[in-house]
């Protein structure tokens, strides 16, 4: 309980130590009109890719932050042929805590978040690189590099992304092929196609839980 205590309090002065450092870096450099600030070596930013999946760094603790603040960028400035879509992606993982098990979203790489976006347009390259929490582009001198086509298929995102049919309905039996709940055997209560997972029900606390499963890691039985 201790040992709890102390992470707790651990984490909270790492959040306290980030919104310092960006309280203080937000201040040291205002917001500025953008034309000026594309006269400053842009063509030094631009990778030559254009669109694609872009990985930039953040404060610990500001991805969601960072994600709200550019889709509310995105929105005022009319940039959604630019910056497509900003992604924090996470992942369900099992805790046990005082010897019960609990499941809980935490973020599949901390510190980092995902936008698909042409990075070789002034505006948007302006609105991601000056976001409150953003340190800059992933990449040899922070210059944007988009990730492969290997690299998307692993975070399934892009071109990598494909939309599974799964040939199961509400009452049907399905085994857990992989992820958490791997081996798991339940009925199905619920399809959602357009998030790609069914519902089940799980022993959790010692009582049925209903719990997402991804298409890809369930088949009919």
């Amino acid at each position: 309980m201790e040992e709890n205590k102390n992470v707790e309090a651990f984490e909270g002065t790492e959040e306290v130590k980030a919104e310092a450092v960006v309280a203080e870096n937000a201040e040291a450099a205002k917001e500025a009109p953008v034309a000026e600030a594309f006269d400053i070596g842009q063509s030094d930013n631009k990778s030559g890719k254009g669109m694609g999946w872009y990985v930039v760094h953040t404060y610990s603790g500001y991805e969601n932050k960072v994600k709200a603040n550019i889709e509310k960028a995105i929105e005022n400035r009319h940039l959604e042929n630019e910056i497509l879509e900003v992604r924090v992606p996470m992942q369900d993982v099992v805790e046990v805590k005082n010897n019960a098990k609990r499941t809980v979203s935490k973020k599949l790489f901390p510190g980092y978040v995902l936008i698909h976006m042409d990075a070789d347009n002034n505006d948007a390259w302006y609105v991601v690189r000056n976001t409150r929490g953003v340190t800059g582009f992933v990449g040899p001198g922070s210059k944007p590099v988009p990730l492969s086509d290997e690299e998307m298929r692993i975070l399934n995102v892009g071109e990598g992304e494909r939309k599974i049919h799964l040939d199961v309905k509400e009452g049907d039996t399905v085994s857990v092929i992989s992820g958490v709940w791997q081996d798991t055997v339940g009925m199905v209560k619920r399809v959602d196609e357009g998030k790609q997972v069914v519902v089940i029900n799980v022993d959790l606390f010692g009582r049925e839980t209903p719990v997402e499963i991804a298409f890809a890691d369930v088949r009919k039985v």
